[in-house]
């Protein structure tokens, strides 16, 4: 049975949401690269530019890539065969996650994005709570990965209860759609996630989880599902937001597609819009 110090797992949070906060991962600047020569946009190569440009600083000087430094978002994969040392005085693998956060989101004096109360508004002034999603898994397995959401790409996002009949095309015009009302509020070009199935709460999950998929732009195993993506992602390209909504070929950066099974009466869709500073790591212990 493999032993996980809750003390660790809190250390090693810190340093993560920092790192995802400072430094554009690799894939991600990859694609970010391929796209920048197919963009054709004076205006949408200038906003590349200052995108590597930014990357670089924001790498260099320890600076968040963006100023929304997001909700500190979590899915942690934990064994059945996992055992929890609690030291460093705490007592449960939440507070781990929670202190892990505060002490990073302070240490890296990044923004405090989080308000206690939807309606009265008041900041918790730490960026807790975090927002963590449970998967209990077979063996010793323990890997948590970190989402940094931020709230412009956030609030484009969109979930929808389609009828069976709807079919592929209702899904596809639905996640086109979105992204076109987005337009410019989510910081284009756009990472979308999408998920297909489920039932109302898992499909917006699905959604969220297609985000996390590594390498950047990877696609779906299913055949099926990997035609879904490339068709979509250039009917996105086509909308001509382009870079920042200043015009031009490339508004999307990727996309990536979930499903899971769902009720014979329904057929949801979600998709979950990510801004081009996709600030996602993992650890594993």
């Amino acid at each position: 049975m493999k032993t996980i110090s809750l003390a660790k797992v809190r250390d090693q949070i810190k340093d993560l949401v920092q790192e995802a906060n400072f430094v554009l991962q690799d894939d991600v600047l990859a694609v970010v690269k391929e796209m920048e020569k197919k963009e054709e946009s004076p205006a949408g190569k200038e906003v590349f530019c200052q995108i590597l440009q930014n990357a670089e600083i924001a790498k260099g000087e320890k600076l968040g890539l963006c100023q929304d430094t997001g909700l500190a978002v979590y899915f942690v994969e934990i064994g059945e065969d996992v055992k929890l040392k609690k030291d460093g005085g705490l007592k449960s693998l939440r507070e781990a996650i929670t202190e892990g956060t505060r002490l990073g989101y302070g240490e890296g004096y990044l923004r405090k994005s989080v308000v206690e109360d939807p309606v009265r508004r008041k900041n918790t002034g730490d960026n807790t709570p975090a927002y963590i999603h449970w998967e209990l898994v077979p063996g010793d397995t323990f890997k948590l990965t970190f989402v940094a959401k931020g709230g412009g790409a956030e609030n484009m996002s969109a979930i929808r209860m389609f009828a069976p009949a709807a079919g592929l095309e209702g899904i596809e015009d639905f996640v086109v759609e979105t992204a076109d009302k987005g337009g410019s509020n989510p910081c284009p070009p756009i990472i979308v996630g999408v998920g297909v199935g489920g039932n109302f709460e898992y499909a917006a999950l699905l959604a969220k989880k297609a985000l996390l998929r590594k390498p950047l732009g990877s696609h779906n195993p299913d055949p099926f599902y990997s035609d879904v993506e490339k068709r979509l992602l250039e009917r996105i390209n086509k909308l001509g937001i382009g870079p920042q909504g200043m015009g031009g070929r490339i508004t999307a950066l990727a996309v990536h597609v979930e499903s899971f099974p769902c009720h014979i009466a329904s057929m949801p869709a979600a998709v979950n819009i990510q801004c081009h500073s996709h600030r996602v790591m993992s650890f594993e212990m």
